[in-house]
């Protein structure tokens, strides 16, 4: 007996929600007295027309082909993966620590710039700064942006060090 009701739910279940899928087709398009448009799943208010939508049709992407787990995918050295010759590689390197010596020495230069200008904490007045705060302001952003200054060159020291 017990086997008799589980299909009879079943169905009911099935039943209900395919009244809900039907139900979420509608649509009405309604317009008020001042010539608003406005789209609406019932279609209950004065003004309301029902309008029939296209279908919608979902297309199912290709499954993919499980991929089998190796030793050699933990380096990434799998058959189909891209190879770059040796001798690209390395002008590539060279490149990439040009690049980082070049940064190096422009942040060297901005940096002995901003040392010269802050002078031991002291830096000059300038016209616009009769109120101590703003002079205030100014040695405090200076002081910041040596400190961000210094922490840039350590970074690139660092890659630099890293390269092979």
């Amino acid at each position: 007996m017990k086997f008799m009701k589980l299909p009879v739910c079943g169905v009911i279940l099935f039943s209900l929600c395919l009244h809900q899928a039907h139900a979420q087709n509608e649509v009405f398009l309604c317009v008020d007295e001042r010539g608003n448009k406005e789209y609406k799943n019932t279609g209950t208010t004065k003004g309301c027309k029902k309008i029939d939508l296209p279908g919608m049709t979902i297309i199912a992407t290709p499954k993919r082909a499980p991929v089998a787990a190796s030793s050699t995918s933990a380096r990434g050295a799998s058959g189909d993966f891209p190879k770059v010759d040796s001798d690209i590689q390395k002008a590539r390197d060279n490149d990439r620590r040009q690049i980082l010596l070049d940064e190096l020495k422009s942040e060297e230069e901005k940096l002995a710039g901003i040392k010269k200008t802050y002078n031991g904490g002291e830096p000059e007045r300038q016209g616009n700064e009769s109120n101590y705060a703003k002079y205030l302001d100014r040695v405090a952003g200076m002081k910041e942006e040596i400190a961000r200054s210094e922490k840039n060159i350590e970074a690139l020291k660092r890659e630099i060090g890293n390269l092979k």
